[in-house]
């Protein structure tokens, strides 16, 4: 197993270099690299922006208009991004639905809603966890019964990420009530302008509304925007989830947090502190081996073997230590990651100090905020069984 990358590899990481520290407004990254809030148009203006390079699908083969990128290149790609301080990719469209929709959705469907996802105009939502059904998320109830060529769709959806946001959601809806849950599970394409969608933001601990609570109430969804066959979602939700559990490990941001960590440390005078600095170099330890593990699933992609499934141990992975750092940035910070008044954070104050950019924003929120890493995208409680079932059988 060689992990170092070909010269040819080396040569494709200096053109995404240059061309994203080129193109990357210095706005969005410093607000990136500080942990500031995010506008939509901060999110969604760089979706464009690669959107017109035709890297926001940057997982895509080149049949759907994608780059046509090898799992290395798309490592390369997502690490200097995140170096660089790119908005994460808002995933739900490109890294999500758009995979299903190539898989299983019908001509017609993939030339209708994959260019408005490739340039990054359309904003898609997902409609997954329900109240009592996250986790278990076979046991969801929103009901959509078909009259004539349409669906009639009533229910809730609930911690929908950014739905406030949503132009389409794609949506998982029971079609039936016989046999296993699993098997009663259908995968529609909803307009979220359509009449009786009510999206209500949900304010977190950290005093956003990055979730949302949706209530569909008699919606009208056209049965073309089926995907698939009908009770035959499961299998299409399982594919997509692969995706958001491996894109939760996001190895990437970390390797960058983790430097603003050691800032910080320095900035409050606690690196010379042997045994914060302990702590500092474990959890370095831990997303490097993280890394490793990314370059071993990739190598093996390299060989054509198909690596072990992975996805969910990558996550149980990946959300512990971006748990980590945020709780040493708050042990680091002390009382300036206390504050949580907006107009100070839009000010800046937190996050700019003469003389340096030691980057305290408001890390209480970023702390609050990823307490979820751990439940989102199936629990790492779930993930272990899944993980234990998959090694031991």
């Amino acid at each position: 197993m060689d992990l170092a990358f070909t010269p040819e590899e080396q040569a494709f990481r200096d053109e995404v270099h240059g061309w994203v520290r080129a193109h990357l407004p210095p706005e969005i990254s410093h607000k990136v690299h500080n942990a500031l809030r995010l506008t939509r148009d901060d999110m969604q203006g760089w979706a464009r922006i690669l959107g017109k390079k035709g890297w926001l699908g940057y997982g895509w083969p080149r049949e759907f208009g994608g780059p046509g990128w090898s799992a290395v290149q798309k490592h390369l790609f997502e690490e200097e991004c995140a170096l660089a301080g790119a908005p994460r990719i808002v995933p739900f469209g490109p890294v999500m639905v758009a995979p299903v929709i190539m898989a299983f959705g019908s001509p017609e469907q993939q030339r209708r809603f994959l260019p408005g996802i490739a340039s990054g105009e359309v904003w898609w939502s997902q409609g997954y966890s329900e109240p009592g059904s996250g986790s278990d998320l076979a046991s969801l109830k929103t009901r959509a019964v078909r009259q004539g060529d349409k669906y009639i769709v009533n229910g809730q959806k609930t911690w929908t990420t950014l739905g406030q946001y949503g132009e389409w959601m794609f949506n998982l809806v029971r079609t039936s009530t016989e046999g296993k849950p699993q098997t009663g599970i259908s995968f529609l394409l909803l307009d979220m302008k359509s009449p009786g969608v009510t999206v209500r933001p949900i304010r977190l601990l950290d005093g956003e509304c990055e979730v949302n609570e949706v209530f569909f109430d008699n919606v009208e969804v056209p049965a073309e925007n089926l995907i698939g066959e009908e009770n035959k979602g499961w299998n299409y939700a399982k594919f997509l989830l692969a995706h958001e559990r491996t894109g939760i490990a996001d190895v990437n941001r970390s390797k960058r947090e983790l430097e603003r960590l050691k800032r910080i440390a320095k900035r409050e005078g606690l690196w010379d502190d042997l045994r914060f600095r302990d702590q500092i170099a474990l959890l370095e330890v831990d997303i490097v081996a993280l890394e490793m593990m990314v370059l071993r699933v990739l190598a093996a992609q390299k060989s054509g073997r198909n690596p072990l499934d992975i996805a969910g141990l990558l996550k149980i992975r990946g959300s512990e230590i971006q748990q980590r750092y945020a709780e040493l940035m708050m042990l680091a910070a002390g009382p300036f990651a206390l504050p949580l008044i907006h107009e100070a954070m839009d000010a800046g104050w937190q996050g700019d100090f003469p003389g340096g950019d030691a980057g305290l924003a408001p890390l209480a929120s970023t702390y609050f905020n990823l307490r979820k890493t751990t439940i989102y995208g199936g629990s790492n409680e779930v993930q272990r069984n899944i993980v234990a079932q998959t090694v031991l059988g």
